[in-house]
């Protein structure tokens, strides 16, 4: 007689049935690629009116279903399934990850749950259990029809079904069981015959157990189902989860096929759903931590910090709010990669749970950011002495990858009630006073006091009045010179933005630059700078100037935008200003993240005839590498390496280090900041050709540079180069 495992393994992929339901064409062609190959019986449904017709008029084993279908939704096809009582597994295989859609899943009778995008091995590894499964039950329901005429064979269908089968006697002792037992619990069968069913469970579960016995024995009763677990038998093994089901059995014959004859038995199941039981503690763990680091998520550090207050207000206590953001983190993250920047955040947040006490809780909020409750903290220095811990954990170098990584971190503090009563004020002002220290140096920490939501409240102001600024034109471009040594000609000017605020006066940029930032309002300020410096210097020639090449700082946020090149060269067409006088300096940052999509763009623009620099070169992570890959024309030599020029040549070897690397390149170079003859004469010996900084005048209106040049044709005579 061919075995029931034969039987399944031979009617997988020769008659299983199985139906693919999604509102996506490339994933039914996916799927169905994927599970042919399989030699599975596939049709397809595009969306879940589809999916309902299909189920009506034919037969399938398992329906594989996405959840977010536009009109008919997964829900709905599960829906009508159960009001039609149509038995076919169901799979969710779906990109909708929130608790309510995939517990409702489950409640409906779903079988399991995979998230798009999917895993080849996962799906076909869960198709294959379901089938297996599906085809299972169906060969239950044709056994048991043949039941009455064959004893042996009913038998062996009980032995080998995947769950554990077993007779109660009217006491509730076991009177038969299935070899089932032995294999998923380790338990011999004889040994556990006359025993009472409340034997193989703890103390937790034996009431549970009782009573749906009790349940299950009083008349007219239907069956009944309770989920259980259960410890196998031997050590160092975890417990298993199970559903059990038990039936009155009553017997009017007085005779019974699994033992003596009695009046009353009964008839139960043990299904092991272990696996599922893993699969919702690992959703719920999902909905409440963050999976990289396996820290309490921004959800469950609310609860715990509202509970914490409820507490807090009773005993008329004290509790801290800590928001800790790293320093240099993107820095890292775009220098190294995402994988790098991902292992970091784990190890900072290993360090992070280091420093704490068993009743705190440490949350990853987002990004680089943690928040932590201190439930016990009665005091402010109580607080700040963790604050002095982390940060010296913190500092300690991390070894990654073979790199010895830096951070640091800036701490913001919030002490209830003084800082605030209610969850939002304490995580709000804890941001507060770390944004502080973040604006003070970084890499320390600050106790939030009432003067900071004052400046929190100004900064606040100064965004909003920010909006306005740049639609009612109050942004001012001043230019500041640049002068080629070797013609002694001012070659092109740099546009530099200042703000002329209606009630605070003239603001510079190091006062709202940063706000812009924060805000993404930086892009339009931008976008309006290069416009406005485009139509002032084409306008200039009328006064006398020459084509200047004209200098221009983007924002890297304004760079990562998808219609970034055609921004840039629809201004240059509106204002009729060559590309080729046009030079676009950009930060070291943007290179070394090293995206193709900015690669891409850079080149796209360079064969357009814009020029581009990196500005403020050697303050970040130089690398010669990215200098080849990207279409560089000009290095910018920040002012502090120039600084460095005194009496002595050894000071400014940094200096001499860029210059040969640039000239050895074939880049251009500007030096920024010369304010002194002996830096002018130190660079006209490196061969430096074009400067800039105040000892050519400070940045002004366009109109002062051309008087100046008018003035001055040829603005280096005087100076003594040599």
């Amino acid at each position: 007689m061919i075995s029931s495992e034969s039987f399944i393994n031979k009617v997988e992929t020769k008659n299983a049935r199985i139906l693919l339901a999604d509102d996506n064409p490339r994933m039914l062609d996916s799927l169905s690629t994927l599970l042919g190959m399989y030699e599975y019986q596939v049709d397809t449904a595009l969306g879940g009116e589809k999916a309902i017709e299909k189920l009506s008029s034919n037969d399938y084993d398992l329906l594989l279903l996405d959840l977010k279908m536009p009109k008919v939704t997964g829900h709905d096809v599960m829906r009508y399934m159960a009001d039609k009582n149509i038995n076919t597994m169901t799979i969710v295989v779906s990109g909708e990850t929130s608790l309510e859609d995939i517990s409702l899943a489950l409640r409906q009778g779903a079988y399991d749950y995979l998230k798009k995008p999917y895993i080849p091995e996962e799906l076909t590894a869960t198709v294959k259990n379901a089938v297996s499964k599906k085809l299972l039950e169906n060969s239950h329901e044709i056994m048991q029809a043949r039941l009455d005429r064959s004893e042996k064979l009913h038998r062996f269908i009980v032995n080998n079904s995947h769950d554990i089968i077993f007779m109660l006697d009217g006491k509730g002792c076991f009177s038969f069981l299935n070899t089932r037992i032995e294999t998923l619990l380790n338990y011999p069968r004889d040994s556990l015959l006359s025993r009472h069913i409340t034997s193989l469970v703890e103390d937790d579960d034996k009431d549970k157990i009782n009573y749906l016995f009790e349940r299950t024995m009083a008349p007219n009763s239907n069956s009944q189902s309770i989920d259980i677990s259960i410890k196998p038998n031997g050590e160092n093994k975890g417990k298993r989860f199970f559903e059990l089901s038990l039936w009155r059995v009553d017997d009017e014959s007085g005779q019974t096929n699994f033992g003596p004859s009695l009046r009353y038995m009964v008839y139960g199941t043990a299904r092991d759903i272990t696996e599922r039981m893993e699969a919702e503690a690992f959703i719920n763990f999902q909905a409440y931590h963050d999976l990289l680091t396996r820290l309490p998520n921004r959800s469950l550090f609310k609860d715990r910090l509202s509970m914490a207050i409820t507490q807090a207000q009773r005993g008329d206590q004290q509790l801290a709010v800590m928001f800790i953001d790293l320093d240099r983190f993107k820095v890292i993250n775009d220098s190294l990669g995402h994988t790098m920047g991902d292992r970091l955040l784990q190890a900072v947040s290993q360090r992070l749970q280091q420093c704490i006490r068993k009743g705190d809780t440490l949350s990853r909020f987002g990004g680089d950011e943690f928040t932590l409750l201190l439930p016990d903290a009665q005091t402010e220095e109580a607080a700040t002495q963790v604050a002095e811990k982390i940060l010296e954990s913190i500092k300690q170098p991390f070894m990654l990858g073979g790199h010895e990584i830096y951070v640091g971190a800036s701490i913001g503090i919030s002490i209830y009630p003084d800082s605030g009563v209610t969850l939002d004020a304490l995580i709000k002002n804890s941001d507060i006073a770390m944004y502080k220290v973040k604006k003070t140096g970084k890499d320390g920490y600050q106790v939030f006091s009432n003067e900071m939501n004052t400046s929190a409240t100004e900064r606040l102001t100064l965004e909003q009045d920010m909006r306005k600024a740049i639609e009612n034109d109050e942004f001012e471009i001043c230019y500041q010179p640049q002068v080629n040594i070797e013609t002694k000609t001012i070659c092109g000017v740099e546009a530099l933005i200042r703000w002329n605020h209606p009630t605070l006066g003239r603001l510079s940029p190091a006062e709202f630059i940063p706000i812009a930032e924060d805000s993404r309002l930086i892009i339009d300020i931008d976008t309006h700078t290069l416009r406005k410096a485009c139509r002032e210097l084409r306008q200039s020639r009328v006064a006398g100037l020459p084509e200047l090449r004209l200098a221009v700082n983007l924002s890297p946020l304004l760079i990562e935008k998808n219609n970034f090149v055609e921004n840039i060269l629809g201004i240059l067409e509106d204002e009729d200003f060559p590309a080729s006088l046009l030079e676009l300096e950009i930060t070291e940052n943007v290179l070394i993240s090293d995206r193709q999509d900015i690669v891409d763009k850079l080149i796209r623009l360079n064969k357009a005839g814009v020029n581009l620099a990196i500005d403020d070169f050697g303050t970040g992570y130089s690398s010669l590498s990215y200098l080849q890959k990207f279409p560089i024309n000009t290095l910018k030599i920040d002012r502090s390496f120039i600084n460095m020029i005194q009496n002595h040549d050894d000071e400014a070897c940094l200096v001499n280090a860029i210059v040969s690397m640039a000239q050895g390149l074939k880049m251009e170079i500007v030096a920024e900041g010369v304010e002194s003859q002996l830096q002018l004469r130190y660079l006209s010996k490196l061969g430096c050709t074009v400067v800039q900084g105040f000892l050519f005048g400070h940045p002004t209106k366009l109109e002062s540079v051309a008087d100046q040049f008018n003035e001055h044709p040829d603005l280096l005579t005087e100076i003594e180069l040599h």
